[in-house]
């Protein structure tokens, strides 16, 4: 079992914009001035160069087109929706915003098994939406795969009992806790894991600042060094220029990488960098439109597969 793949899924985006839906719950999220086409341009631009960066370092893109026809502004985002797995298993997840539940195509899956992937089973929790229960794919959950253990940060978009669900269903332990940024002087709950935590390889790098409960926090450290990764901590003011975002992926000769944006690696203190190319060398890439607007970053951006070849 990996922790990292040198494979990911990702979604060229016809419609990006601002989703209203998600705005309500997103506070990394801003209006930018300008036309829709014209953001989407932009969020085109910078979603093609990332793909080239990502592809010379030799990690495997496959890229598919969103669909105009769905109006999902946030289809660039699809590791909210679902998720590959090593046994075969395919998650598919219940998304807060009604238009990103549209974002679901199966005709993904057909498009990873003409790649050679092979899907055994697909775990449908999609059904959970009637009861207005979410819980968004690794945007909500961070799986640490080697040891088994899944990290959640409860939220409007991520339901404790259905992340207890999944974790019997995939066979993992659940580490539960709540996660705030500082929203006009108030504390509120941060809309995915995702954005305050990253689990790669053989360290982390985490916003321990916004888990206000210390009980809470202690939890998460001892799990984290029970099984000995390195932690790297940022700021809050860090994790608003998505430091927190990133995800490490394999590429040529196997070759270990943490992906981020420019903002996330421009917010970095030489110390942290340094830290973190111990481990391996960073990808960065400028994602300013879809950040502003989309409220999400680099990791949102990939979804791993880790299926097995067919």
């Amino acid at each position: 079992m990996q922790q990292t793949t040198n494979t990911i899924l990702m979604i060229r985006p016809v419609n990006f914009r601002m989703n209203e839906q998600t705005a309500v719950n997103n506070y990394f999220q801003e209006d930018l001035d300008g036309k829709n086409a014209e953001i989407n341009a932009k969020a085109q631009v910078e979603f093609d160069a990332f793909v080239e960066k990502l592809k010379a370092a030799g990690i495997n893109v496959i890229v598919e087109d969103d669909e105009k026809v769905n109006d999902t502004p946030d289809s660039i985002f699809p590791n909210n929706w679902v998720s590959f797995h090593a046994n075969g298993d395919v998650a598919k997840y219940p998304m807060f915003a009604e238009n990103r539940r549209r974002e679901r195509r199966d005709e993904i899956f057909i498009r990873l098994e003409e790649e050679g992937f092979k899907i055994e089973n697909i775990i449908d929790y999609t059904s959970a939406e009637h009861e207005g229960v979410f819980l968004e794919g690794t945007g909500s959950v961070i799986l640490d795969r080697v040891n088994r253990k899944a990290y959640c940060a409860l939220s409007p978009r991520a339901d404790e009992d259905l992340f207890i669900e999944f974790c019997e269903d995939f066979e993992y332990s659940p580490v539960i806790f709540t996660a705030y940024q500082s929203v006009n002087d108030k504390r509120l709950p941060i809309y995915h894991t995702n954005v305050m935590m990253c689990v790669a390889e053989n360290f982390v790098v985490i916003c321990l600042d916004c888990i206000d409960d210390k009980k809470e926090r202690k939890n998460v450290v001892k799990h984290l060094k029970q099984d000995g990764k390195a932690i790297i901590s940022i700021t809050e003011k860090q994790m608003h220029h998505f430091a927190g975002n990133m995800l490490q992926l394999r590429g040529k000769n196997d070759q270990l990488f943490l992906i981020m944006s420019e903002a996330a690696h421009k917010s970095l203190t030489p110390n942290q960098v340094t830290t973190i190319e111990k481990y391996g060398p960073i990808i960065s890439s400028s994602l300013e439109t879809i950040e502003t607007c989309g409220g999400g970053s680099a990791r949102c951006m990939m979804a791993e597969v880790f299926l097995p070849k067919g």
